[in-house]
């Protein structure tokens, strides 16, 4: 006697709306997911808005006036009347030397006894001396820039009471394109929507596959005629519907709130996000499939997304500046390409020169992710 074997069964669009329909029912129950797909990228994105800058508007600096002539004097006038610069006055190095090492202050400013002396007999030697904390490179870099631009705009303050003229044979007026205010703000917001995103996207579905083991209904599961491919799909589309409203929701408190400004197109952005939305949710699902444990599969999707699309995407370390062998990881880093767009959207427009080789590559990855999670998905209790 011969034992029937079970019938086989191709891909049902009614099991899978089914299925679809059960996860979103037990999305409305369960707040965590809510919770992770509406709340967390909103705090995450405020964080990011205005805890994170790379602007440093006014500096703490000390004005040493070891001269009090009157090119001192109005030197040091020209320093209080600056809006970048927070002036703290002292006679000598030594009163200002201890705050320059606890970061009170982050530079120092000295104008030498013998300055006025030297602007006034007008041989062009007058110096002063800038004096900053090597330690915070960016900090030192923007101590200089202040000083040199106050040291300029005094000179030309003084040329003009003087009836004299500053202009040379070259007048060098520079221009930013796309973010004409460089200000940090409009790159760093679309760039942290896609660290968001990736965060969110991976730590969504690397709970519901790993749920499902832990409660017990995988095997039921695992019992119906359901194929691997509606499996997959009912883990996947809930989810990207999810992730969807909270990159909406991402981009309208950027555009509205933060006042970043957007000068691309909607459906270009939709189009874009979906693929990045795919490569995300693709890697949470691979992580949900391997470990089976919810706790293992959101620490695993902490580490596998957040670190690298914080660390190798571009965001706020320069690929260029990266050895070779970091340079050629980034490629396998999604967020590479979502930063880029996004930033793109966002500054420029549409820009296909730059659109269209990212989008290829994350179609790329979203295939290697999803297609990895199908070869590691068994449809049989031993995994």
């Amino acid at each position: 006697m011969t034992r029937a074997r079970p019938k086989k069964t191709g891909f049902s669009l009614r099991r899978a709306c089914a299925l679809c329909l059960k996860e979103m029912r037990q999305i409305l129950r369960d707040p965590t997911s809510l919770l992770i797909s509406i709340v967390l990228p909103v705090g995450l994105l405020f964080i990011f808005g205005f805890g994170i800058s790379l602007d440093t508007n006014r500096l703490s600096m000390g004005i040493v006036m070891e001269d009090h002539g009157a090119e001192a004097i109005r030197f040091a006038a020209a320093a209080g009347g600056s809006p970048y610069i927070n002036p703290v006055f002292a006679d000598t190095v030594d009163e200002v030397k201890d705050d320059l090492k606890l970061a009170r202050l982050r530079g120092v400013i000295v104008i030498p006894e013998d300055f006025t002396a030297k602007v006034l007999a007008g041989r062009g030697n007058a110096t002063i001396q800038v004096l900053s904390d090597g330690s915070e490179p960016n900090t030192a870099n923007f101590v200089y820039a202040y000083a040199h631009g106050l040291f300029e705009s005094w000179l030309a303050d003084r040329a003009d009471a003087l009836g004299m003229s500053m202009e040379g044979p070259v007048t060098l007026e520079p221009r930013y394109w796309f973010n004409p205010t460089t200000i940090s703000r409009n790159y760093l917001i679309p760039g942290s929507i896609s660290v968001v995103m990736t965060i969110i996207g991976a730590l969504l579905t690397s709970l519901v596959v790993a749920r499902e083991w832990e409660r017990g209904t995988m095997e039921a599961l695992l019992a119906t005629p359901v194929t691997k491919t509606e499996l997959m799909l009912s883990k996947a589309l809930p989810y990207y519907v999810l992730a969807m409203v909270a990159t909406t929701i991402c981009v309208l408190i950027a555009i509205f709130i933060m006042d970043v400004p957007f000068r691309g197109s909607i459906p270009a952005l939709l189009l874009t996000s979906t693929l990045f939305l795919c490569s995300s949710l693709g890697l949470g699902l691979l992580l949900s499939t391997l470990t089976r444990n919810q706790f293992n599969a959101a620490f695993a999707a902490l580490n596998a997304a957040f670190l690298p699309s914080i660390l190798l995407s571009g965001l706020i370390f320069e690929i260029a500046s990266m050895p070779v062998v970091i340079q050629a990881v980034t490629y396998l880093i999604p967020a590479r390409y979502f930063v880029k767009i996004l930033q793109t959207l966002f500054q420029a427009g549409d820009l296909g020169a730059i659109l269209l080789p990212n989008m290829v590559f994350l179609v790329l990855s979203a295939t290697f992710w999803f297609g990895l999670t199908a070869a590691k998905t068994r449809r049989r209790l031993d995994g």
